[in-house]
């Protein structure tokens, strides 16, 4: 049997820190990885600060960084922090009352149902297939651009 690897417990400042970083430089999302698959939660963060990254890899003890390509000569390399699924939820579940963004509210969405309609062996009966994908629509429609109307956290 494969043991996977959990998240660090955080400190409050770490988890207060990492929470900033995810809402200035972070995405909570629903992200397919091949064309065919279900959409899995991924939890990253982009910088051309590879230092930061590394903080947020050491203190979360999950999740990798990769290097994202250059496509002009003139621009800095740039890095992106990524952890997947059940290891997200994790480091979420420790960061999610420290977020200000509209990225709160699809945190505490995905908290809330994203294990009720994700099967740990990934079969899916019809009505189970229809519920992730009203999770799904309803994760993915909660924007900046949805918050522009709202007064902040709720």
């Amino acid at each position: 049997m494969t043991t996977h690897k959990t998240a660090n417990t955080l400190t409050a400042p770490e988890a207060a820190y990492i929470a900033g970083l995810i809402d200035g430089e972070g995405t909570i999302t629903l992200t397919r990885k091949h064309a065919n698959e279900n959409r899995q939660l991924a939890l990253t963060v982009s910088s051309t600060e590879r230092q930061l990254l590394e903080f947020l890899l050491a203190r979360t003890g999950v999740g990798k960084i990769t290097t994202k390509a250059r496509y002009r000569p003139h621009h800095l390399q740039s890095f992106t922090y990524a952890v997947y699924n059940r290891q997200a939820l994790q480091v979420l579940e420790q960061v999610e009352q420290y977020l200000l963004s509209y990225k709160v509210h699809r945190c505490r969405l995905i908290l809330r149902d994203y294990l009720n309609v994700t099967p740990r062996n990934g079969k899916y009966s019809e009505a189970m297939l229809t519920r992730r994908r009203q999770f799904e629509e309803k994760v993915l429609s909660i924007t900046c651009a949805s918050e522009q109307g709202s007064s902040g956290r709720s």
